[in-house]
């Protein structure tokens, strides 16, 4: 028997006053698969990852995580996903890891400490642990941040834009490190993401939305093939100018 999608959303549909920012999305992430949700500004990538996530309703549609429906099962689903995203706030009087250790005793973790320094030395950053949050920079807080989400070593990784505060050789080491997750741990990874040459090293998989609907679904050289492209961000830049010509003719 077949283990179950790490995530498998139908019929996605959510709309709110301004109108249907999601209408009628499918996304499937297959167990170890790496797959990017990309599109340009008011696409609806944010409001599908939310409600894969259980965060927010949907009008319509359906989401299961490892076999778990959302609503009805969410503490179940959640217990087996990590969430990271450079935007998420940290204590500002708390050190790294006694934040760390909090959520290792949450996740249920028999030496949350040991699963704390091993996240953090998964991605090169040892020297956060005694610092406290007033002290560490943006790109700082977002290790921390992604160390949190593979505490405890999730099944279904969702990261919202991962990279987008650090130096270009610190993002090349959590790509890695993110890579060697999914494929020696058999963990999924569901991406965000604005820079595409990241999503072209890390995903094997891309879902480009436009106005709420998928308009592509395949490996990198599928979808540039498909629109004409050289890369992805040639059909990041497409989707784009089409959304800003549509809203002109509004």
């Amino acid at each position: 028997m077949l283990p179950p999608a790490a995530l498998r959303a139908t019929g996605l549909v959510k709309d709110y006053r301004r109108g249907r920012a999601v209408d009628g999305v499918d996304l499937t992430v297959a167990p170890g698969e790496r797959v990017a949700l990309l599109g340009p500004n008011g696409a609806g990538k944010t409001t599908t990852l939310l409600m894969c996530l259980g965060a927010v309703t949907p009008d319509a549609g359906t989401v299961e995580i490892l076999g778990h429906r959302l609503p009805r099962e969410r503490t179940r689903a959640m217990a087996g996903v990590g969430f990271g995203a450079g935007y998420l706030p940290l204590p500002d009087r708390m050190r790294v890891i006694e934040y760390l250790r909090m959520y290792g005793r949450l996740a249920g973790l028999r030496r949350p400490d040991d699963a704390a320094r091993a996240a953090l030395e998964r991605f090169g950053a040892p020297h956060l642990a005694p610092a406290m949050g007033t002290e560490m920079s943006s790109g700082q807080k977002t290790l921390v941040g992604i160390a949190k989400a593979i505490l405890h070593r999730p099944s279904l990784l969702v990261l919202d834009e991962p990279t987008a505060s650090l130096d270009p050789d610190i993002a090349l080491r959590v790509r890695t490190a993110l890579r060697e997750i999914s494929d020696t741990g058999g963990a999924a990874l569901l991406v965000t993401s604005h820079n595409m040459v990241e999503v072209e090293r890390l995903c094997e998989r891309v879902v480009f939305l436009s106005a709420g609907r998928v308009v592509a679904d395949g490996t990198p050289d599928e979808i540039t093939e498909r629109f004409g492209r050289d890369d992805l961000e040639g059909v990041f830049l497409h989707l784009a100018e089409l959304r800003d010509r549509e809203g002109a003719l509004r």
